[in-house]
């Protein structure tokens, strides 16, 4: 078992050096032994020992991080693991405050606080908040292994043989998730149901083919044909359980967290220099704003659009119009996934064009219809990026295909996604947002600042992307495009006043509806979605408008302090070469230099 060498090598460091105090001179093994007491060198000693430990407790992690030496582990979701796991970060967490942090350097006093938040609030998540209880979509075997089973980094045979290893104790893994369900939310409880129903997809066709294809003897791929068909049924067993006894049982939890549980969460999750109260606050100022410049937008725009028709005295109204009218320029039901392809290029090149940055065109982004294992979640597309130690891997660019919707749902989908804001969703999805973004963390020398990435930063950038993009010229600076970011803005904007009221709060969801379709000009289809998200997660709805306003504050802050000498170019890959850093964090070290 992985175990931390720090404090052995602070004791060993600290007896040499006084061992060689009563020598005449500094020879050479005692500057060695002074240098190796400073806090730097300590610090860096203690992160790959901590990191290798926090990969062995967390496989499935370390899987997605593109670590893979643990790949055929499998975590038993049980009381006795969550002991062993509690044992792990209190003993890491002694370790850490060993060391003086702050005597690091910028970069190292970071990742101390990144680790000092992970060990914090790991624990907080396991007996405070306590979703290992109430969520039954924490319990699902098929991504991890659709993880490994879709890698390029091991051959074939090997990766299989790590699946087989892993899903050798499925029916323990999916009793034990039923032992801890206690009193669950409903929404969580149908995700779990929805989610693992389309995981048996990953234990079917694909998985048998590979087996069948491979080099593993007969009697491995007997054995792991036989685990297939367990896990199968334990799947199958686990869906059952939730259904016939859960459902029917009706004992359900509310999804609301509460506030004080509400801004814990924020506190861990988003690492801020606000609080929750004063980001919720922010916005509700930020979404008086965006209805300012919308109504003033839509006035130029009514003659073009409606001429000779009376403009609505209605701020709302005139609004809503214009919107509705811009809407109506989208691609079809079945052309969806394909009009999101076409649109990739058409970004690259604008963005080389334009020097914002410079691209890796090394890295394959890859667009595809979202796996069945992940749909259900409320988020119609999404970014599967390869982590720090698998960085050649493809990126998936998840889109989820509406050939399965009614026309009518599907109608209104694609008015929410027409073809302006199509065009931002892409800018901020893949180029220069989470794509880009993910890429260049992957180059960071921080493996900390990668392997503990803030959502803040992640979602902020690719909500201030968007807006550089258009600052820069994107869309021909014309007053539709940027009606249209202000709505899609609108709905960063509000997804931090709904995360708040839903959790910290008491709204309900016809209010939810007619707060985004009325001051966010939502489409149903996309206000309905949104409230189910908001029931599902806690704070991730918080994080587009926080990391965004942070970001924007500082690059707004540096162009004044520089003047004529600021270059966005560099701004934005100075920013980037951080890794996924807290926004304050990122923000001390840029003003520093």
């Amino acid at each position: 078992m992985p175990h931390f060498s720090a404090p052995k090598l602070i004791l060993t460091s600290f007896a040499a050096a006084a061992f060689l105090s009563g020598c005449g001179g500094k020879s050479d093994s005692r500057k060695q032994a002074e240098a190796d007491m400073q806090p730097d060198a300590v610090f860096e000693r203690f992160k790959p020992s901590f990191i290798d430990s926090l990969w062995y407790y967390n496989p499935e992690w370390a899987s997605g991080a593109g670590f893979h030496k643990y790949d055929s582990l499998l975590v038993v979701p049980n009381a006795g693991r969550r002991q062993v796991d509690s044992a792990f970060q209190v003993r890491a967490h002694k370790q850490l405050l060993s060391i003086e942090a702050g005597k690091l350097s910028v970069n190292n006093q970071t990742d101390y606080r990144l680790i000092e938040n992970y060990l914090n609030g790991a624990r907080w998540y396991a007996d405070t908040l306590r979703d290992w209880q109430w969520n039954p979509a924490n319990y699902n075997l098929a991504s991890s292994v659709a993880e490994i089973l879709n890698g390029r980094y091991q051959p074939l045979d090997r990766r299989l043989r790590s699946i087989s290893f892993k899903i050798w104790r499925a029916a323990d893994y999916y009793e034990a998730a039923k032992t801890n369900i206690k009193q669950p939310t409903k929404e969580h409880t149908e995700l779990a149901i929805l989610q693992n129903q389309g995981g048996l997809n990953v234990f079917g066709k694909p998985l048998l083919d590979s087996v069948a294809r491979s080099g593993l003897s007969e009697r491995e791929k007997q054995q792991l044909r036989d685990r297939i068909s367990t896990t199968r049924q334990a799947i199958t067993a686990y869906v059952a359980f939730l259904k016939e006894e859960v459902l029917t049982a009706g004992k359900f939890r509310s999804f609301r967290l509460g506030k004080a549980l509400f801004d814990q969460k924020f506190s861990y999750d988003i690492q801020a220099s606000y609080t929750a109260d004063e980001v919720y606050q922010k916005a509700q100022q930020h979404r008086q704003e965006l209805l300012h410049d919308m109504g003033k937008r839509a006035a130029r725009l009514w003659p073009k659009y409606f001429a000779g028709q009376p403009m609505p005295t209605d701020s709302l109204a005139l609004i809503k119009q214009v919107v509705g009218k811009l809407s109506e320029k989208h691609a079809t039901q079945a052309g969806f996934v394909a009009a999101v392809k076409q649109q990739i290029p058409v970004l690259v090149k604008f963005v080389n064009d334009h020097q914002l940055l410079t691209q890796d065109p090394s890295k394959p982004l890859v667009v595809r219809e979202t796996p069945l294992y992940m749909r259900g979640s409320g988020a119609g597309a999404s970014v599967s990026a390869p982590g720090p130690y698998d960085k050649a891997a493809n990126t998936y660019y998840n889109v989820e295909p509406l050939d399965g919707q009614p026309a009518t749902q599907a109608q209104s989908y694609l008015r929410e996604y027409n073809d302006y804001t199509l065009q931002i969703l892409n800018i901020h999805e893949a180029i220069p947002g989470h794509y880009t973004q993910l890429v260049y963390a992957n180059r960071s020398p921080s493996l900390i600042k990668s392997i503990f990435g803030n959502g803040a930063m992640i979602e902020g950038w690719a909500v201030y992307a968007e807006r550089m993009m258009l600052e820069s010229g994107y869309g021909g600076n014309t007053d539709e495009i940027w009606l249209m970011w202000d709505k899609w803005n609108m709905r960063v904007t509000l997804n931090a006043i709904l995360d708040h009221e839903v959790h910290a709060g008491t709204i309900t969801e016809a209010q939810t509806l007619a707060l985004l379709q009325r001051d966010g000009f939502q489409e149903e289809s996309e206000a309905r979605n949104k409230w189910r998200r908001a029931t599902l997660s806690q704070v991730q709805l918080s994080s587009y408008f926080t990391g965004y306003t942070a970001i924007y504050d500082l690059r707004e802050e540096l162009k004044k302090r520089e003047g004529k000498a600021f270059s966005l170019k560099a701004f934005n890959e100075q920013f980037l070469s951080y890794g996924s850093a807290p926004v304050k964090y990122i923000r001390g070290m840029m003003l520093k230099k």
